[in-house]
């Protein structure tokens, strides 16, 4: 009541398209306890109940104990808030930066008022514990004598491997790319996650004892097979890295990518050379289109304006969304509501528009007789209810539209795992090619391996993969030892 928000600010979109270093700046620790302040203390606080609620997920699915924290951080307790967020998230400096905090749509403040900044807190008593020198690795106090393989570095993964390494089994982390992350590392621009923050947190891990092993592909450089007989126990967190294609006339032209080619390419190159090596998928001078939104899309966008290209359309399918809640659409869902990310703020910055066109569907790409597109033909649809009362998109008559394009990158989301490693141990598949196992108990039909993150749900949030990474952790702690003290 006596205090407004305020979120974590970031860097001047006119400056910050220069540099890859964070948006983020620093919200003054006074700021800070006045939002927490905000916090209400609701006797039923639905931003951390991390229930699905019809089909959809509501407030934080690693149950944070966020009342208990924004409160320490109100009376001053840094160190005793760091505790409590630690008990049920082992990467806060992740999703402090990049999770989309659904527990903010359901902070029941945000019924009438702007929700409580969450997510800023979240990132401010991380960040200060570092800078504080309070996170430091803690090893456990015995081994069990028990082994387990971890297929995959990236948030569910990481997530696993901390906490069974906590449980006492020796863990060994594999990874097909050169760097420990998985797309935290090569999905995630570096100005939206430093990767320095994501090395220094593998180093904590590796001081616990936790094993790495990169450039190793399970079901190519090693059999998966061989694998199991190698551990005691797996867990498959590979994630869901089969991206959605546009298979439309002229699609085998060069300057079509996958969003995550472009993404990861990206990256790499930025940390190994700056880019001085040029090995990257380069938008510099060139009329980009990405096709899809989402975090993906906007991060193409972001890293597209970095690149300093000549312009920038981005394409959704959906309507735009309204700007306040619908009525299909009531707290405490997620609220679907319009926007304007970094990426986008940035190009509007740029070219003096949201980038983003609504309810546009891509009909052809046109090359340019050498072999490179050059355009791409669209024609805009609205969504009409079918015969069996699904929505449905239906052209509109004289739509059609002709757009510039030398770069097109297709972000449209992710269709299921990879197959070798699946295929290899026989794990039966659910009706969307994921690895099928059960939520909560992430066992497959396969003894002694458990399927954990995207690989087993499908694409999802970063915080969706924590908990099924400490999920899978603690069923498969409970499988090797008969009982387990894991949360």
């Amino acid at each position: 009541m006596e205090f407004d928000r305020k979120t974590t600010p970031y860097r001047k979109p006119e400056e910050r398209i220069n540099d890859w270093e964070e948006l983020n700046l620093k919200m003054p620790e006074d700021d800070l306890q006045q939002q927490g302040a905000r916090c209400m203390d609701c006797g039923i606080p639905f931003c951390q109940t991390g229930a699905d609620w019809d089909g959809k997920s509501l407030g934080c699915p690693i149950y944070n104990l966020i009342p208990e924290w924004n409160d320490l951080v109100y009376r001053g307790k840094w160190k005793e808030a760091l505790h409590r967020l630690h008990k049920t998230n082992n990467f806060p400096e992740f999703t402090g930066r990049v999770c989309p905090a659904p527990c903010e749509s359901s902070c029941v403040l945000g019924i009438t008022d702007p929700p409580v900044a969450t997510k800023s807190i979240e990132q401010a008593i991380t960040d200060k514990g570092f800078e504080e020198g309070w996170v430091v690795p803690d090893p456990p106090d015995h081994r069990t004598g028990k082994t387990v393989g971890v297929v995959g570095s990236g948030p569910a993964g990481l997530a696993a491997a901390a906490q069974l390494n906590k449980a006492g089994h020796k863990v060994t982390v594999y990874e097909r790319a050169d760097r420990i992350g998985g797309l935290l590392t090569y999905g995630i621009p570096n100005m939206k996650l430093d990767k320095s923050i994501v090395q220094r947190r593998v180093d904590l891990m590796k001081a616990e004892g936790v094993e790495f092993v990169v450039n190793t592909e399970i079901g190519f450089d090693i059999p998966a097979t061989e694998l199991k007989g190698k551990f005691d126990a797996l867990i498959l967190a590979g994630g869901a890295t089969r991206p959605r294609n546009l298979d439309i006339e002229g699609r085998d032209l060069d300057g079509i990518h996958f969003a995550m080619d472009f993404l990861h390419t990206d990256t790499k190159s930025l940390l190994d050379s700056n880019h001085e090596d040029g090995k990257f998928i380069s938008a510099k001078d060139k009329h980009v289109i990405v096709i899809g939104g989402g975090d993906t899309g906007t991060d193409c966008v972001s890293t597209s304006m970095r690149h300093n290209c000549k312009s920038l359309t981005q394409f959704e399918i959906l309507p735009k969304p309204p700007e306040e809640r619908s009525r299909d659409n009531p707290w405490p869902e997620w609220a679907n509501i319009y926007k304007l990310d970094y990426g986008q703020e940035e190009a509007r910055k740029k070219f003096g528009d949201d980038p983003r066109r609504y309810e546009v569907m891509t009909k052809k790409f046109v090359g340019d007789g050498k072999g490179n597109v050059k355009e791409l033909h669209t024609v805009q649809i609205k969504w009409e209810a079918g015969n069996n009362g699904r929505m449905a998109p239906v052209e509109v008559e004289g739509s059609e539209k002709v757009w510039k394009a030398d770069l097109v990158l297709l972000a449209m989301g992710f269709l299921g795992p990879e197959n070798p490693v699946l295929d290899q141990l026989q794990v039966e598949r659910d009706a969307r090619s994921n690895a099928k196992a059960e939520h909560g108990k992430y066992d497959t039909n396969v003894e002694g391996v458990f399927a954990a993150g995207d690989m087993r749900r499908g694409q999802s949030l970063i915080v969706w993969a924590i908990n099924e990474g400490r999920g899978a952790a603690r069923e498969c702690d409970r499988w090797l030892m008969g009982s387990t003290e894991l949360p």
